[in-house]
């Protein structure tokens, strides 16, 4: 309580609060969601899971809020403005911002895939299927699916900011477009086309977070996002409006999560639906911001936010593994109820499950918590002059295209492939690669610029 307390006092007057709440939220918000609607039961008597919601389609406008994976790109757009600004004010480079910037994303990811590999490793050694163990690897590793994209939309940072600095709120328009084009391919062919969604969906939201921070700061910026009342509230009837118009009229599903069976999936990859419900969360999202503030400037408040972002991926990344422990821990003692969705007794096991699962969470992340909160800087020593630059964003360019392709190629694999890692070798290969380079860079050259 002492370190938040002094975490707290030492907090810029200017910083966003609002922004960490954000973060905090979004990823607490996906978290209870995914326990919230998996069901659990039996399949050839092992336990496996699937999410309930096509037993639920009553709750499928729900998730016009709980799909909160925009909130998250639009505060990490505003985060990685503000700090690659920093940087520069500073007299830094896009390359030494990007080094540092990694490393609070891939010292928890590498612990992760490092302790599951190292699990299914002895689990294979111990006689059990390597189908099986593939299977509960790719499960927990889940979460990497969405880190993929946003590793890819953090190191596109430098350039889509020269990019938002001469063509403004311009760039998200082509980005959304880009995305309608994809859409066309899903629904009329090839359905490749859609395929870059993956990217052009989430950078467009990632530049609105651009837009707010230059709106944020102080002296007038052309093509600004306006923060007022009035835009958040045409913001909000705009999106919600083509939604609505979106999924009940049109060809997209109400559900912005994933539901078995449906012919089109909102979220894999991104729609322009999910733009349309993006859209209106950011109205939601700007209408809010003042009383958030105000209720920021608490100290009880804001130190409870300095304590999740502490954690944050860390939360995010081990809470289906919380899950699988769960449920492993439970069918071997014989007590796992698998009731049907929607019966009296499933609704009965929501909390018991979500408080249960909240203990096992909180287990892991104390154990590897620290991994992501500690901080430190590297001595500023490193090749200088312009040969040592370019070096220096060659090696930073091969190490995340290690780091992207290793989890590209994880997600990618199918669920049932043998792996007796777990993981297939080649994605752990160029994850560990990638990860390696970034870390020698950062603890030689990683300060310097």
């Amino acid at each position: 309580m002492r370190r938040l307390r002094q975490l707290a006092e030492r907090t810029p007057p200017g910083r966003e609060r609002y922004v960490d709440l954000l973060r905090a939220l979004a990823i607490t918000m996906v978290v209870l969601g995914h326990w919230g609607v998996t069901a659990i039961g039996y399949d050839h008597g092992r336990p496996a899971g699937h999410s309930a919601l096509a037993d639920l389609s009553w709750a499928w406008p729900l998730t016009w809020l709980a799909q909160v994976m925009p909130v998250f790109f639009l505060v990490g757009g505003y985060a990685n403005a503000a700090s690659l600004a920093a940087r520069r004010g500073r007299g830094g480079t896009a390359t030494g911002w990007l080094v540092d910037r990694s490393a609070r994303l891939v010292r928890p990811t590498t612990t992760l895939l490092l302790v599951l590999a190292a699990g299914a490793a002895v689990a294979s050694a111990r006689g059990a299927d390597p189908t099986q163990v593939r299977t509960v690897v790719w499960f927990a590793t889940i979460p990497l699916w969405f880190l993929v994209a946003y590793f890819v939309v953090v190191a596109l940072t430098p350039p889509m900011t020269a990019l938002h600095r001469r063509f403004g709120l311009a760039v998200p328009v082509v980005l959304v477009a880009l995305v309608a084009l994809g859409d066309l391919g899903r629904l009329l062919g090839p359905a490749v086309l859609a395929d870059g969604n993956y990217l052009f969906a989430w950078l467009a939201v990632h530049q609105l977070g651009f837009a707010w921070f230059d709106a944020s700061r102080a002296g007038p910026r052309r093509r600004r996002l306006p923060l007022g009342r009035r835009a958040a509230g045409t913001l909000l009837a705009v999106g919600s409006v083509a939604l609505v118009l979106l999924t009940v009229v049109g060809p997209y599903p109400v559900a912005m999560l994933h539901v078995p069976g449906e012919r089109l999936d909102n979220a894999a990859p991104p729609s322009l639906a999910l733009l349309a419900a993006a859209t209106a969360q950011l109205g939601l999202i700007l209408l809010l911001r003042r009383p958030a503030g105000r209720w920021l400037r608490r100290p009880g408040p804001w130190q409870a936010v300095i304590a999740v972002n502490a954690v944050v991926l860390t939360v995010f990344l081990w809470h289906l593994t919380a899950a699988i422990l769960l449920v492993g821990l439970l069918d071997a003692l014989g007590v796992l109820p698998t009731p049907p969705v929607g019966a009296a007794a499933w609704w009965g096991w929501r909390v018991p499950w979500l408080l249960a699962l909240t203990v096992v969470l909180a287990a892991l992340v104390a154990v590897f918590g620290p991994v992501e909160a500690r901080t430190r800087r590297p001595p500023p020593t490193g090749p200088a002059g312009d040969g040592g630059r370019r070096l220096r964003t060659t090696l930073a360019v091969i190490g995340y295209a290690g780091l992207v392709a290793g989890l590209l190629l994880n997600s990618r694999a199918p669920k049932a492939a043998p792996a007796p890692l777990g993981l297939p070798v080649p994605a752990l290969v160029a994850y560990l690669a990638g990860a390696g380079l970034l870390r020698l860079l950062r603890s030689g050259w990683g300060s310097r610029g």
